[in-house]
C-alpha cells in the first residue's frame, strides 16, 4: 500500500512516500527553514516524478496536525486535505505529541507502559502529551508546574527541542530524541489505516491545543447599541 506522509509542525518540514508492500520508505524529503509553505507543493511534484509515482497512485494520506508553528501546521493540513479530496485517497490525521511518544517508545528498553511528550508552546508554557500503552489519555497546554506533574509519572518523558530541556534540566529525567520526520509517521498511519481510523477531510482541523495570536490579541466585539 502506498502511502503519503506529511510533517511541517516542526523546524524543519518533511514529506515522505512509503510502500507497505516492500517495507521501507520510498522517498523522504526534508524542508529546512520553516521554507515549506513555499516549497512543499513544488517539492511534491518533484518527489513524484523522481519516484516514478502518478498522484493517482497514493492510497492514503497521513498529515501530522500539530501543535506546532501556526503556519507550518496550516500548510501540511490544507495540502493534505486537498490532495485527500481531489484523489479519494483516505486521510489519517497525526498529534506531533503521538509522534514523539511513538517514535521513543519504539526504542526504549525495557518499552514504557506510559510516556510523556513535552513541546515548547511559547510564552513560558508548553504542549504535553500523556500515553499508556500506546494509547492517548490527554493532550493539553500547561504552565511549567502543571507539565512536571504530568510528566513525574511517567515511565518515559520525551522532548526534541533546547528550550525544554533547558527548563526542565535537573527537575526530570527525560530523553532526547532528534525531531521526527514524515517517515517516522508511517507506523501510526498503518495502524490507523487498518482500525479505519480515518479522518474527514472536510472537517478535521489543526491541533493547536490553544488560540492563535490573530485570536488572542484581536480587539474584543464592541456591544451592540441599544
Amino acid at each position: 500500500m502506498k502511502f503519503l506522509l506529511i510533517n511541517t509542525c516542526g523546524v524543519e518540514g518533511s514529506f515522505a512516500f512509503a510502500d507497505t508492500t516492500q517495507s521501507k520508505i520510498v522517498s523522504l524529503v526534508t524542508m529546512p527553514g520553516r521554507s515549506a509553505s513555499e516549497r512543499l507543493v513544488a517539492e511534491l511534484r518533484l518527489a513524484l516524478t523522481t519516484a516514478e509515482w502518478k498522484v493517482a497512485d497514493v492510497e492514503a494520506i497521513a498529515v501530522v496536525t500539530g501543535p506546532g508553528s501556526f503556519t507550518g501546521v496550516r500548510v501540511g493540513l490544507s495540502v493534505a486535505k486537498g490532495l485527500s479530496e481531489a484523489t479519494g485517497a483516505p486521510l489519517i490525521a497525526i498529534s506531533r505529541l503521538e509522534l514523539l511518544a511513538s517514535v521513543a517508545s519504539q526504542s526504549a528498553k525495557p518499552h514504557p507502559h506510559s510516556v510523556c511528550t513535552l513541546l515548547d508552546a511559547g510564552r513560558g508554557e508548553f504542549y504535553c502529551g500523556q500515553y499508556r500503552d500506546g494509547e492517548p489519555l490527554a493532550e493539553s497546554l500547561l504552565s511549567p508546574d502543571g507539565a512536571l506533574a504530568a510528566a513525574r509519572d511517567a515511565d518515559l518523558v520525551v522532548l526534541c527541542e533546547d528550550a525544554v530541556e533547558r527548563t526542565f534540566a535537573g527537575t526530570l529525567v527525560t530523553t532526547r530524541i532528534p525531531e521526527p520526520d514524515a517517515g517516522d509517521a508511517l507506523p501510526i498511519a498503518v495502524r490507523r489505516f487498518q482500525k479505519g481510523a480515518i479522518a474527514d477531510s472536510a472537517t478535521v482541523d489543526a491541533n493547536y491545543l490553544r488560540r492563535t495570536d490573530a485570536e488572542i490579541f484581536s480587539s474584543p466585539p464592541r456591544p451592540a447599541a441599544g
